[in-house]
């Protein structure tokens, strides 16, 4: 591991800035769809939160600020922004439950996959590269599925054709990302068993 690669315990870095605003961001999205109703503010926060989300890693690698904070901050803000897009997006019918129910689906497996690797006494293993790929599709899906739902004509049929490309491209990454992580536990599952032999 390089030097600006190193975890330091660091909390007041300009990453974990932007992930603690990412979050600041879940319920402000939340109340500009929900509660005032105000459509192009609701996407042009999920335009920020996702574009974010590569911004803050990127500066992490760049100013030598890869802070372990920085490590839970960021997937943590991930998920609120999946989850809560996920139900408002539902609740609104912007998506049906089906979508929904299949990435709850790959969340709640990797769970209880999070809770077998703590009963071996580990955390989870690092993020992998194919799980950002599909989380950052996800993440610029919404927004365009958003567009489409609040808007007519011709901006209406390419933003729902382009943000329906990018969710179904986005699950089935996400899945495939999710086996990747679960074929990990099962490995290390195994190593330990043999090592406790």
């Amino acid at each position: 591991m390089s030097i600006p690669e190193k975890l330091s315990g660091r909390v007041l870095t300009v990453p974990n800035l932007i992930s603690f605003a990412r979050l600041a961001g879940v319920p402000l999205f939340l109340y500009l769809f929900l509660v005032a109703e105000q459509v192009g503010w609701a996407v042009a926060v999920l335009v920020i939160g996702g574009t974010s989300d590569w911004i803050d890693g990127y500066l992490a690698r760049r100013l030598g600020q890869v802070s372990r904070l920085g490590e839970l901050l960021d997937p943590l803000a991930d998920r609120l922004y999946i989850l809560a897009t996920l139900l408002a997006f539902t609740v609104r019918e912007v998506v049906p439950w089906q979508f929904t129910a299949a990435l709850l689906a790959r969340e709640a497996t990797l769970l209880i996959a999070l809770g077998v690797l703590r009963r071996h006494g580990q955390g989870p293993p690092p993020v992998h590269y194919l799980g950002k790929t599909a989380t950052f599709i996800l993440l610029f899906a919404f927004p365009v599925l958003l567009l489409a739902w609040g808007t007519s004509g011709v901006t209406n049929a390419v933003a729902y054709a382009a943000g329906w490309g990018l969710a179904w491209w986005g699950l089935g990454l996400y899945w495939l990302a999710g086996l990747l992580y679960l074929k990990q536990v099962r490995d290390f599952v195994a190593l330990s068993r043999v090592a406790s032999a």
